[in-house]
Order: structure tokens, then sequence, then C-alpha cells
């Protein structure tokens, strides 16, 4: 039986539906500049790993592409996700 708690297979399942939807509203904008994102992992307890592809994986800009618009966008979606990470 899946549990009901936030960490629950279920919402999980859920939680990467909401993230890979957000994902697909800021792809075009990463696109634009010769970029990707593609979503890694998401943990139980609400860690989100994420790898930035093509140019945005060497752009200086990188820091604030994640935290001004990769983070918000997911934790807007999913509010439940504690932190985003970039994976190399």
């Amino acid at each position: 039986m899946e549990t009901a708690s936030p960490t629950g297979t279920r919402n999980l399942a859920r939680t990467k539906e909401r993230i890979n939807q957000a994902l697909t509203e800021i792809r075009p904008f990463l696109e634009a500049d010769g970029g990707d994102i593609s979503l890694e992992e998401v943990t139980k307890d609400g860690i989100v790993r994420v790898r930035l592809h093509g140019a945005c994986s060497t752009c200086s800009m990188v820091a604030m592409t994640m935290k001004a618009g990769v983070e918000e966008a997911i934790k807007r979606a999913a509010p439940e996700v504690v932190k985003v990470v970039a994976v190399v």
C-alpha cells in the first residue's frame, strides 16, 4: 500500500511530473542560449538534481540561472522541494 506522506511513492511521482512540467516551461529560454536541462533525480527528502547541457553547462551565469530561473520555477511548481542542485 502506498503511503500518503510527502515521501510516498505516489507523491514522489507527482512531484517529478510537476518538476518536469516546470522544466518544459523554462526549456525554451535555455535553448535560446544554446543550452538545455534534464531532471536527474528527486530524492525522498526533497532534493532535486538537474543537469545543465550545452552552453548552459559552461556559462558564467550558471549560478544565477540555477537560482533565479531553474530553482524558482521548480519550487513554484513543487513547493515540497527543499533544494535544487546542478550535477556535473
